[in-house]
């Protein structure tokens, strides 16, 4: 069965005019003013835009992709792909038990995999989602894998036995390597261990993409360097993870990338404030890499927490994106805990203050009481107006990401809105793209970036992965307060050529696929 998709306006990165787009198969095989057969079946695009599918640069759906929930909210928003493995840590290689403990308020646990690597987690993919997926392979979990709960520099041996692991990897089909040096065990890998994991990555044509060193904001110099640093020595181009500072500091530190010569471009998303795991920012790194029963049981005892009291907080207070204020800064967004299920969207001190505990020892409780499983939006001291977000996108090395993180009861509202928003936000109501050009930093950028092949554009022979936009009405409707709000104005998705959203509805069927690298259309 064909589908014609009729009487739209067909947008991509080369532009946009009023054209019918015939679908057979997988693929779009005609654009034009075309003919309906008697067997066509037609999508009515009248007063709406074609688009490519949009590619989520950074998602973790890891291992939710199989989720009714979680692709509703993510077609509604029109992306059609995501790119996973992120932050260094996610389930292949190995067996998939250290992220979903350690991200289990992040990515939990993968519905079915459980060992084979990069491969395995492809197949796992394929014929279960309307959703694609590509995947990076994982630093920090290889490192797990060879050096586990080690925090000393890696040796050589084993180094090469993680540089094999990332090869093979990229071997099956990975889009490159991630990253997360603000997480564990990334944080205890040192630069030349990057640079050597970063080799493989290099000689295959794919992409080191980092949640780099330092917390970013007013620290993002430091990460910075020790980026064109491991570039340098490895070769490998570069995407840095939701790089959240002030617009100048990302101006500066992209152009210092540039005189450095390396190939570098960017996600961020249209909110100002971040979300990741509570642990992360209120517990020291090497207290992190325990076992969760290790953890508890130290966070637990008076001793300990005297210790983390005196020596610990006061680094958390001087927390370039907290500041001494944290406890109002951070919102409980995921709690594993029912005991906890009232803190729910409350900050640390107003939970603390209702609980009649100091934020601190309420933070602790949390935390041990979830055995880690809790995830928080984090404020920043200073709040972006939009006009700052406009500057950031328009820089021609942006790319879309959401950060989405689907896990919990009071999620950050990127997780459903972050496309949306950029459409409402940077298109229509702050003019900072054209619709091309919002194409390109959605589409077909992260196409080409990640090596997706034919994917990001709306032509003949090219893969059907497509949605239908109502210019006027596309909006997110998640905020802060409400964040499980799904997206507008995107109603009729097509993915491989198979609709999976029609007039607003699931419909049934699992055309995603695990996506392997591909050097066509770059």
């Amino acid at each position: 069965m064909r589908f014609l998709l009729r009487g739209g306006t067909v947008v991509d990165s080369t532009g946009m005019r009023t054209a019918d787009v015939a679908v057979d198969g997988e693929l779009i095989t005609e654009i034009g003013e075309i003919a309906p057969g008697p067997d066509d079946r037609i999508i009515d695009c009248t007063g709406r835009y074609v688009l490519p599918g949009f590619i989520d640069a950074h998602s973790h759906a890891d291992g939710l992709l199989e989720d009714d929930a979680v692709q509703r909210a993510l077609l509604r928003q029109g992306v059609t792909t995501v790119i996973a493995g992120q932050d260094g840590v996610s389930y292949a290689p190995g067996d998939g038990a250290y992220a979903s403990e350690y991200f289990a308020a992040i990515n939990g646990s993968h519905p079915r995999y459980g060992g084979g690597g990069v491969a395995a987690y492809l197949a796992a993919a394929d014929g279960r989602s309307r959703l694609n997926a590509a995947y990076l392979v994982p630093a920090g979990t290889v490192r797990w894998e060879v050096c586990g709960r080690s925090t000393a520099p890696a040796d050589e041996e084993q180094r090469a036995a993680m540089a094999a692991l990332v090869a093979e990897g990229m071997r099956d089909g990975a889009v490159g390597m991630s990253t997360g040096l603000d997480y564990a065990p990334g944080i205890f890998a040192s630069t030349d261990e990057i640079a050597a994991l970063c080799a493989p990555v290099a000689e295959a044509g794919g992409v080191y993409v980092t949640h780099m060193r330092g917390g970013y904001e007013a620290n993002s110099a430091a990460g910075i360097d020790e980026i064109a640093r491991i570039a340098g020595a490895s070769g490998a181009r570069v995407h840095i993870s939701h790089f959240h500072a002030q617009a100048h500091i990302v101006a500066e530190q992209l152009e210092a990338l540039a005189r450095a010569g390396v190939d570098a471009t960017f996600d961020a998303y249209p909110y100002t404030r971040g979300c990741t795991l509570l642990a992360m920012p209120l517990l020291p790194p090497d207290l992190s890499l325990l076992p969760a029963e290790a953890i508890v049981e130290a966070i637990s005892d008076p001793a300990q927490r005297a210790l983390l009291r005196r020596e610990w907080f006061p680094k958390v207070e001087r927390n370039a994106s907290l500041g001494p204020e944290w406890p109002s800064m951070i919102t409980l967004a995921h709690i594993g805990a029912p005991e906890f299920a009232w803190a729910h969207g409350l900050t640390l001190d107003a939970a603390a203050a209702r609980n009649g505990a100091d934020p601190i020892d309420f933070a602790l409780d949390v935390l041990a009481a979830s055995r880690l499983e809790v995830n928080a939006i984090m404020a920043v001291r200073h709040e972006r107006p939009t006009s700052e977000l406009a500057a950031i996108f328009s820089s021609p090395r942006h790319l879309g990401g959401s950060d989405g993180i689907f896990i919990g009861a009071h999620p950050h509202p990127r997780a459903r809105g972050t496309f949306a928003r950029y459409l409402r936000d940077f298109v229509r109501e702050t003019p900072t793209w054209s619709w091309p050009e919002a194409a390109g930093h959605l589409s077909a950028g992260p196409a080409a970036r990640f090596g997706l092949g034919r994917r990001g554009r709306v032509a003949p022979g090219w893969v059907a992965d497509l949605i239908v936009v109502d210019p006027q009405t596309v909006a997110d409707t998640a905020t802060y307060e409400e964040p499980l709000g799904e997206a507008v104005g995107i109603d009729d998705v097509l993915v491989a050529g198979q609709p999976v959203l029609a007039r607003g509805a699931l419909v049934d069927g699992a055309p995603g696929r695990g996506l392997r690298r591909d050097h066509i259309g770059e």
